[in-house]
């Protein structure tokens, strides 16, 4: 296990819905639960909860993964593009768009944690912290 949290997140979500399983729970932490509800706002993920098991100091999320309406599964990519070793900012007018418009890019703004395409019309750059690309 890698001391990036994100791109472990990224990779247990890609395994899960390669896996066709129906949900997963990863560990909490603030910037990966920001991230998941931009997910569920794109519908790749039907919920997020946050949990504190008994008898432990952490917490936990349970992640339901969103599947098509023919029963495949909806993350086909995930890609982890600013990483500790080397942030990617871009301003708004630079942020690209992922395989067409196919995908949805996350961006940490000065205004929290949103979608590409929400912070291209907000006029918003920050950190491209991953993009993921679905049907």
């Amino acid at each position: 296990m890698s001391l990036d949290t994100i791109a472990n997140m990224l990779s247990a979500l890609k395994n899960a819905s390669m896996a066709s399983a129906g949900s997963i729970e990863l560990p909490y932490f603030r910037q990966g639960k920001e991230i998941l509800e931009v997910f569920k706002q794109r519908g790749l993920v039907n919920e997020l909860k946050v949990f504190k098991p008994e008898g432990k100091d952490y917490k936990y999320m349970h992640v339901d993964l969103a599947i098509g309406a023919d029963g495949a599964r909806r993350i086909l990519e995930t890609r982890r593009i600013s990483k500790p070793g080397n942030r990617v900012c871009r301003p708004y007018a630079k942020l690209a768009k992922v395989k067409a418009g196919l995908g949805v890019v996350v961006v940490s703004t000065s205004r929290g944690v949103m979608a590409g395409e929400e912070a291209r019309k907000k006029k918003l750059g920050g950190e491209v912290l991953c993009s993921c690309f679905f049907k």
